[in-house]
């Protein structure tokens, strides 16, 4: 499941809503919606981005936090390594082989020194 699949299937089930009456409201067949928040689906466009954001009625923060994770969510991820150091790439082959083996609290720590590593170069 991909970040936005998940958020997006825990404000609907929050709500009370179902699959099939999201799907209808939002012009998408309920196997689509199905396909897209178990992260069998590339994360969808903008329009469709902001069709579920209106739909959900989401403001301000979450609806930008709707944004920023379907930009997270390709449920299958390439990472080109080419002309970057031969430890750019044997980290990228790592993960590849490797992330399922990882606890979601090793990819919690993970994603947190990634992101202060990242912020730190944007100073």
């Amino acid at each position: 499941m991909t970040p936005f699949a998940a958020k997006i299937r825990q404000i609907r089930k929050a709500r009370g809503i179902s699959q099939k009456e999201m799907a209808e409201a939002l012009g998408v067949s309920p196997a689509y919606l199905s396909a897209l928040e178990h992260g069998h689906r590339s994360p969808p466009n903008w329009v469709m981005v902001q069709k579920i954001i209106g739909y959900l009625n989401v403001i301000w923060d979450e609806a930008d936090e709707l944004q920023r994770l379907a930009e997270l969510s390709h449920p299958r991820v390439v990472i080109d390594t080419a002309g970057l150091s031969s430890r750019a790439t044997g980290v990228a082959n790592l993960l590849a082989q490797r992330i399922g083996e990882l606890s979601e609290q090793d990819l919690l720590r993970i994603s947190e020194v990634v992101e202060e590593m990242l912020s730190r170069k944007k100073a």
